[in-house]
């Protein structure tokens, strides 16, 4: 096998960023960052923006500059009624099936928010342990450290290793660790100047991608 641990991203990843289920989120945490520091809806849309491309998510910001405790926040932002906006993805079941080795989720979402995420797919089985935001004390991916960690415990190395995932900041730290890529992105022909192990719109689409670039190897 290519790799011995796969490691996921969830949100935007799994699902189509399209679905709805980031721009209810979105929502969620404007009106918290609104309520929490007394400001207006504009105010606060600008600061979650900023500090979500400052620091990975709008939480840390949060957490260092106004010194929010993260559990109030965390659990209303996710509290967005999935069920509501997925379905069932026999499909997406039949790709992980297909995918080798061991597969775990890595989120800078909460355990309960992956969890059921993945029910209402219908791939929980799928996967073996969850990693979330508290993994290492609300630190966010992209981060060296935090993935080096999980890589550790889940007893393989970097180079055994696949990270999947829409943001190209978190595979960019994957490739300087030393593990294998892929990008979920439908702007296929996007050029971002960097390279990817694969380059793929959708997750479904990732078995047959590793299939292909193995036997081109082969060759």
């Amino acid at each position: 096998m290519p790799f011995d641990l796969a490691v996921i991203d969830l949100d935007n990843t799994l699902y189509a960023a399209s679905s709805g289920v980031f721009a209810r989120m979105d929502k969620r945490m404007t009106a918290f960052v609104a309520r929490e520091l007394g400001v207006s809806s504009e105010q606060a849309n600008l600061l979650r923006a900023t500090y979500w491309k400052q620091y990975g998510t709008t939480l840390r910001g949060m957490m260092l500059h106004h010194g929010m405790a993260p559990e109030p926040f965390l659990q209303d932002v996710h509290n967005i009624d999935a069920h509501e906006i997925l379905d069932r993805d026999d499909a997406l079941a039949i790709a992980l099936d297909h995918l080798p080795g061991r597969k775990v989720i890595h989120t800078n979402g909460i355990r309960e928010h992956a969890e059921r995420i993945l029910d209402r797919l219908g791939i929980t089985d799928h996967f073996e342990a969850i990693y979330d935001i508290r993994f290492n004390n609300y630190i966010p991916k992209p981060c060296q450290q935090t993935l080096a960690s999980l890589i550790e415990i889940e007893g393989t190395r970097p180079e055994r290793t696949l990270v999947v995932d829409d943001m190209t900041d978190n595979l960019r730290v994957a490739k300087a660790l030393g593990c294998r890529t892929a990008w979920i992105n439908q702007e296929i022909s996007r050029e971002d100047g960097e390279s990817w192990d694969y380059h793929i719109p959708r997750f479904h689409q990732l078995p047959k991608a590793l299939l292909n670039l193995e036997l081109r190897i082969e060759n």
